[in-house]
């Protein structure tokens, strides 16, 4: 593998996909983090993106399937294996997917990828059938057994028309996903963070439950960005439609309550507690053991009782060499209401960000906050949920400190 410097080498494979487009910015960003990088396309791929838009991007020639000098072809691809401490292909097809589980090397990107030994970032991008078929989850499993690491794909309206599983993850996950394999920011080694994330359920018999909007989103993204940065991480979760991250260990809840045991059975552990977690702060006082049924036209009547505050709770059994960070999503009045929550929780951060606003929603991929701590306050613009995840991480050292 070449050596990690201050200019670390990125080979950036792109494939013949409609989300080959957005490789352009993927190289911008690995840029932008100081990452020299040279493209290799298939032939699938000039489909889509000219050659020449990379060769622009990247100050390297695009190394496609067309050769002008094809003598040169295993010098090129020794050459470029060897350079690279990193190589990343996005989007991945499930074409390529199978050349690299099944070992082909039939084109320049399979012959380069066969022969590198930097660490390979695979991120796929299909129609949401190709992606579930047993031929490439069984691929897949093959790489990630041999190590290849993967940016997963993410849940969304398709290019096909097709609405699942398959759309190409957030270009800026792929890059802090580069960035954690070549090594960078290693600031939380030696610390053990406690994550919680998504929505709770509270039962009102075998079938319903109350519920919120949360998708946990931003939890995963302060997991998988503590694990990064070296910490130790375990994730609580609730019930989401998200890939646990990389190395780090989850423990699932459903309601409020099993929230708070899991917090009180972790939080003495951890050197650093997140509660990015949307409990509900009601429960029904009855559960019903069979479901509900129509009241022919009459009302129908739900008492509820308040659950435990779960940050309140941890807050007043929180050890002073413990730093705890909650979060406030509000609909108005936000930093008011963020900051009394600052005191009554016991809290030493607070993440406040106003739901309604665009872009800071429930169920999308960036966010807009404001950390306030008890010393300064600081306003984030929008940003994806995972640079937002280190910024609250970079907010925590400093209060260490």
């Amino acid at each position: 593998m070449g050596t990690v410097n201050t200019r670390p080498h990125v080979v950036l494979g792109v494939t013949g996909g409609i989300a080959a487009y957005k490789a352009c910015e993927l190289l911008r960003l690995l840029q932008k983090g100081g990452a020299e990088v040279q493209v290799i396309m298939t032939r699938n791929a000039c489909e889509f993106v000219n050659p020449l838009t990379f060769e622009t991007l990247s100050g390297y020639p695009a190394v496609t399937d067309t050769f002008d000098r094809p003598e040169r072809w295993s010098v090129e691809h020794v050459a470029m294996a060897k350079w690279a401490d990193l190589f990343v292909i996005a989007p991945a097809t499930a074409n390529i997917l199978a050349k690299m589980a099944a070992g082909i090397a039939d084109d320049m990107l399979s012959t380069t990828v066969l022969a590198t030994a930097a660490p390979v970032l695979v991120a796929p991008a299909m129609n949401t059938g190709m992606y579930i078929n047993p031929a490439t989850q069984a691929n897949m499993n093959v790489l990630r057994n041999r190590g290849i690491h993967f940016a997963d794909p993410a849940s969304g309206y398709l290019a096909c028309g097709d609405t699942g599983v398959g759309k190409l993850a957030p270009v800026e996950d792929i890059a802090a996903r580069c960035f954690e394999l070549l090594g960078r920011k290693q600031d939380l080694n030696g610390l053990r963070v406690l994550v919680t994330a998504g929505p709770t359920r509270e039962m009102l018999d075998p079938v319903r439950y109350i519920s919120n909007r949360s998708s946990g989103k931003m939890g995963y993204a302060l997991a998988a960005a503590a694990k990064a940065r070296g910490a130790e991480v375990t994730l609580l979760t609730g019930p989401v439609s998200l890939t646990v991250p990389e190395g780090v260990h989850a423990v699932s809840f459903l309601s409020t309550e099993d929230l708070l045991n899991a917090m009180l059975d972790n939080a003495a552990l951890n050197d650093i507690i997140i509660q990015a977690a949307a409990p509900a702060d009601y429960r029904p006082v009855n559960v019903e053991t069979q479901k509900i049924k129509k009241q022919h036209g009459e009302p129908f009547v739900l008492t509820m009782v308040e659950n435990p505050d779960v940050a309140a709770t941890v807050g007043a059994v929180k050890r002073d060499n413990q730093t705890f960070v909650g979060f406030a999503a509000e609909t108005e009045k936000v930093l008011e209401h963020a900051a009394k929550k600052l005191e009554k929780k016991n809290l030493d951060l607070i993440v406040a960000n106003d739901v309604t606003a665009p872009g800071a929603g429930f169920d999308v991929d960036t966010n807009i906050v404001t950390l306030i701590a008890r010393n300064r306050q600081q306003s984030l613009p929008l940003a994806s949920k995972r640079e937002v995840a280190d910024a609250i991480l970079d907010e925590i050292l400093r209060i260490r400190a």
